[in-house]
Order: structure tokens, then sequence, then C-alpha cells
């Protein structure tokens, strides 16, 4: 169930393994994804997929300091690339690999599990059985179980693609997080914080875009757009002409679902977002694979597996031990970090740069091993100053 990237991702597996799918959507796969999709180039280098990439950035540095001062407007340099997902590609891709299945535009009212299989129930009236349902269709999905662990924390984001009276960004360079906070008033100074995330895609366009770090409730678009502007007119830039608005919103600190169920879940579904970074699109093309072999093995060599038996074995790919015990080190995290002010964040982030870059890189894309990342974290912890490290272990006092 869904049509977005983390659906493609899985049914094209589940295609070449031969499987026969049943593919149900409220829309058509083909429907242009509204949202931009970021990974350091290294990352999709590995996969073998560095052409999906629309825009490349090697100029790539972050902003931490106060904005103030000469050298507290000096970058963090990050020599590492970033790139954008082409997504008109990265689509048709993933459609090409689904080879022309055809989507049933079907919007799910109910599922019941029969034993060895399992039955959607459509608002048309249609119903649908299957070996196994797959919920690829985001965060927001009623169907899959999940513990109630409090307010679930949301990132948010509001972006603008267009041209603007001077460059927002050097040329050809790519801003991860511009923390300064010289444009904000001082009430402004000590509320959720937010900063900016902005690249030069050439021929005098740019794309900017105000970001919260998780918040509940969340930052409103209203909010991020009014500090969006405060920070281009404090630079002495207007936006001119705008081409495309972009607004996000995810979780960040969603429990992992109940792994006895008997539906299994990819993608936003599955609380694949990374609670450190955000990111996920490089985790369903790393992911999925492994997931489509197993189900399509387990499918194969045990005809008699009834659905909640099928369930469990994708999620023990999807969620081993070792991938929810870093999980949850990323959940920890991310409570300290919601605890810090603005101060304090920019003093956290130009600590976790000075990492060396296979420790920060990987813990941002969620590819190093636990007892590398717990490592990593004890690096962290010995750089960091000690208002910092004592907000890593106790959170900031309120």
């Amino acid at each position: 169930m869904g049509a977005g990237p983390a659906a493609l991702c899985i049914v094209a597996e589940l295609v070449e393994q031969g499987l026969e799918v049943t593919a149900l959507a409220s829309h058509t796969p083909d429907k242009p994804w509204p949202n931009t999709y970021g990974i350091w180039a290294e990352e999709l280098e590995s996969l073998g997929m560095e052409s999906l990439l629309g825009h490349r950035w090697s100029n790539t540095v972050s902003y931490f300091g106060n904005g103030i001062t000469a050298e507290e407007q000096n970058p963090t340099k990050h020599d590492f690339d970033y790139g954008l997902f082409d997504q008109v590609s990265l689509q048709s891709w993933l459609l090409k690999r689904c080879k022309d299945l055809p989507w049933n535009l079907e919007t799910a009212s109910a599922i019941k599990v029969l034993g060895k299989e399992t039955e959607v129930h459509c608002k048309s009236g249609n119903t649908y059985r299957a070996r196994l349902v797959i919920d690829a269709s985001g965060h927001r999905s009623p169907f899959i179980k999940r513990p109630n662990h409090g307010p679930v924390f949301e990132q948010a984001a509001y972006g603008v693609v267009g041209r603007f009276s001077a460059p927002p960004v050097d040329d050809e360079q790519f801003v991860l997080m511009d923390f300064r906070p010289d444009h904000l008033t001082t009430k402004e100074k000590h509320e959720p914080p937010s900063f900016l995330y902005a690249m030069d895609f050439g021929d005098g366009i740019y794309f900017v875009e105000e970001t919260s770090l998780a918040c509940y409730p969340p930052m409103s678009w209203t909010t991020l757009r009014a500090r969006l502007q405060a920070r281009l007119a404090k630079r002495g830039v207007e936006i001119q002409e705008i081409l495309h608005e972009e607004r996000c919103l995810f979780p960040m600190n969603l429990p992992l679902p109940d792994r006895n169920q008997p539906l299994l879940a990819f993608g936003g579904a599955a609380s694949m977002v990374h609670p450190a970074s955000g990111y996920m699109v490089g985790a369903l093309l790393r992911r999925a694979p492994a997931l489509g072999k197993e189900l399509a093995l387990a499918i194969e060599s045990a005809p008699r597996l009834d659905s909640s038996e099928l369930a469990r074995k994708g999620w023990e790919v999807l969620w081993s031990p070792e991938l929810v015990q870093r999980h949850r080190l990323y959940q920890f995290g991310l409570r300290r970090l919601m605890s810090f002010e603005e101060a304090q964040l920019r003093k956290f982030f130009a600590t976790f740069f000075r990492l060396p870059r296979k420790d920060w890189s990987g813990f941002l894309a969620n590819t190093l091993p636990l007892p590398q990342l717990l490592i990593v974290m004890l690096k962290l912890f010995w750089l960091a100053p000690w208002d910092v490290r004592r907000g890593m272990i106790f959170g900031m006092p309120t």
C-alpha cells in the first residue's frame, strides 16, 4: 500500500524477486513527488546509483558561529560531496524496475488477518487478498500498531526555489546548516532554534529552506517563512521570483512499530526516518533488497507460513537487534538535543563536525556498526565543551 519512494523501492524489489504483487494507492505512482531528497554522494556511490543525482556540490559548508564578528562568520568546511536526487530520474528508475505493474487506485478502510491470507477492504467496496500486506503509505498510517511513548516531535521546513536580488549562498555552494542567529530577536533566541539549508542550482536559481529541529508542537510554516525572510533580509537579500515552494513535516522520534503484528511496514510507516538527521531515502535503497529477498525465500520455501509468520520474518530483517539498538541510541541523542538552546546547539554541531569525516558521515547515514557508533558518541562527548557534555548527560535545564 502506497505510491511514494518507500512503496516504489519495496515493490521494485518484490517484482524483481518474481513475486506476484498487487499495489494499492490513493494516487498513481507517477504523480510528481512534492519534496526534494538529499544525500551525501558517497552514500549513493556505494550503491552504484550516483547517476540518479540531479545536482552535486563539492563546496559543502555549515555555519555555527553567532554571525556577529568576522571570525564568527567563517564556515565549517565539510570537504564532502553532497547531492540532490533528480526526482524524475529516481521515480522513473524505480517505476521501470516495477515492470509496469498496475496500481489500483484505492483507499484502504479496514484490514483483516484471516490466517494464511490477509484481506484489505477499500472504501470503493473492493476487497483484495494477499499472503502478506506491506504498508508503505507513510508515518500517518492508521493500520500499523506502535507503542505510545508520549508526544511525537516533528521536524518542519519551509523552502523556496527561486531567483533573488543577490546570491543567498556563494557560487556552487551547498550549505547544510546555517545556525547563525544574528537575525533573531532576543525573544526568538529563547524559542526552538531553526537553521538554513541552502544551495546554488546554477543559472541564478537557488534553493533556501528554513528548517527546525524536532519540536512538539512542530514549528509552524508561518514562523519558518518569517524567519527565512528575516535571515535573508539581514544579508540584504530579497526573494524576487518563487519557482517552487516546499513545506515538509515529518516525525523524528516515532516509536518503532510492534514487530509482532501481522502487517509489515516499510518507510515512514516502519519508523525508518533517521532520528538524528531526518534522512530516509538512502536507508530505503539499502534495506529494500534484503527485505525483498527474505520475503521471496520465505514464500517460496515455506508455502504454509501464514500472514503473521511472514510478517515476523520481514520485521526480523527490517529491524534486527542491532538496528533496534542503534535506533534507540539515536533517539536518546535526539531527546537530549531537543532540550538545547540555540547557543548550546551551535556548540554541539561545531563539535560534531570536528569528528573524523568517516565518523560523522557514518553517523548521519546510520551505516556505523553498533560498537563503532558507541565509540563515535564517546569521542563526541570527549571533544564537547563542559556545558554541552552536561546537556548530553542530563539535558539542558528548562
